[in-house]
């Protein structure tokens, strides 16, 4: 049965209906956080540059230390108490940074220098939290994204992917406005208080699905070691076309895409001259984009075919991001929600159709290591894209200004793109649905040594 004549899951599939629930509240949460923080820096703090990068770095470093053990525990156990656990664990931390600020119970480990005391509104205690609650994020992710599959058919999870993906675009919005909100009316700091009773939420709606996982099961008899299955996992990366072009670009684009917005909360408030409450409606508007490129991925996708699709909106769309640097105050801010809204929906849109061909195209045992592999690979380029746009930031800050940093960071958008436009995806229309014999094979390759796969 096709999707257009399926459709209905959020209304006819229960379990699905909580996951989808309790993952964009707690996307909304997030969303307040991750303008609550950096503003709480800037504002509040008067962090430098770097540090505003540093503090982005963090909450994306775990990917980089545990990201690949955390995919093979994945595929060895259960998938959904790992997610209770993680969001139980972020839940403790994000309530425990106001709490934490108004009685002082960590203050003790204030001999901990700049990274010190604890107690009090500081980046010490922000960066902790950031990095804590990464590696909580880390479990819950690759968890999450092998866990889907399970409860859908495969004829609907196009339109779960979908779904997800409008949702968390829709949830980022409402959570970046409110983020402005909340640090204008009542202070950064009480946007945590959010987060960690969107986590509450989460909880209570894994809680309430039914399905259970059976006992994983392994097809060998013979145990494999954490190395051997983490190997494992980075070779199917590597042999295969699809999978190695995807996440070299999704590594690429991470790069550039960190480096700018670790830095647009500085940009937006020290060269444009805006105040904490319209940066984040403004970062709010241009994540529209995500909306709306989860309302047409499918369809676009449907029309022109899923490889042409991703080249248009991963290559096509993000040009715009050149027009963000040349933001100024009044009408110039049409700029930036021009630049943010087109790389905003190419992303979502992309990342629609990338996800509906892993879980279609990959192995199901062999989930939970694509996922971790794949995110160690291109996530792991996210806080390096951070620290760079803080460095960017701070060496340029006063000699060209951080408009010089914005520009070099956006101009690494489209330029990543061109990854997928000299790769097979070029010369298909459509990504394939069933794994095919590796380069290893005796399948013909053409002149740039990749091997001539069938058009869909």
């Amino acid at each position: 049965m096709s999707e257009g004549i399926r459709g209905g899951l959020l209304r006819r599939h229960r379990d699905f209906r909580l996951l989808w629930c309790g993952e964009t509240i707690g996307k909304f949460g997030a969303s307040v956080t991750g303008v609550a923080m950096p503003l709480v820096a800037v504002s509040t703090l008067h962090a430098s540059t770097f540090e505003v990068g540093l503090l982005s770095a963090a909450a994306w470093a775990p990917w980089l230390i545990i990201g690949l053990p955390v995919g093979v525990w994945v595929d060895r156990l259960r998938r959904r108490p790992i997610m209770v656990a993680a969001a139980a664990v972020s839940l403790l931390l994000f309530a425990g940074v106001p709490v934490a600020a108004w009685f002082g119970w960590f203050g003790w480990f204030g001999w901990f220098g700049w990274f010190g005391w604890f107690g009090w509104l500081s980046i010490g205690l922000l960066l902790a939290v950031a990095l804590l609650t990464g590696t909580a994020a880390v479990f819950f992710q690759t968890a999450y994204s092998a866990y889907l599959p399970s409860i859908l058919e495969p004829d609907d999870q196009p339109e779960g992917n979908a779904k997800l993906q409008g949702s968390a675009s829709a949830a980022q919005i409402a959570g970046l406005g409110s983020g402005g909100l909340i640090a204008q009316l009542a202070g950064a700091v009480n946007g945590m208080f959010a987060n960690a009773a969107t986590f509450l939420v989460s909880l209570l709606c894994l809680a309430g699905i039914r399905h259970r996982e059976p006992c994983v099961t392994r097809t060998d008899h013979r145990p494999k070691s954490l190395v051997s299955e983490v190997r494992e996992g980075l070779r199917l990366i590597a042999d295969d076309p699809w999978f190695r072009t995807l996440t070299l670009f999704g590594a690429a684009s991470n790069l550039a895409l960190m480096g700018y917005q670790s830095i647009q909360v500085v940009f937006l408030v020290r060269s444009v001259g805006l105040t904490p409450g319209p940066v984040g409606a403004l970062i709010a508007a241009t994540s529209t984009g995500g909306v709306a490129g989860a309302f047409v991925a499918r369809r676009v996708a449907g029309r022109i075919g899923t490889a042409r699709a991703t080249l248009l909106f991963e290559l096509g769309l993000p040009v715009l991001a050149l027009l963000i640097p040349l933001t100024v105050g009044g009408a110039g801010i049409l700029l930036f929600v021009t630049g943010g809204f087109c790389v905003s929906a190419g992303v979502v849109a992309g990342n629609v159709i990338k996800a509906s061909f892993q879980q279609r195209y990959c192995p199901p045992d062999l989930l939970g290591r694509l996922t971790a592999s794949t995110a160690f690979l291109s996530y792991g380029t996210i806080p390096l894209g951070a620290l760079l746009g803080g460095a960017l930031g701070t060496a340029l800050g006063t000699a060209l200004g951080i408009r010089t940093a914005m520009a070099i960071t956006t101009a690494g958008v489209p330029l990543a793109a061109l990854i997928l436009f000299f790769s097979p995806i070029r010369r298909s229309r459509d990504l394939p649905t069933s794994r095919q014999p590796t380069s290893n094979s005796k399948l013909p390759v053409d002149p740039d040594g990749e091997p001539v796969l069938p058009r869909h």
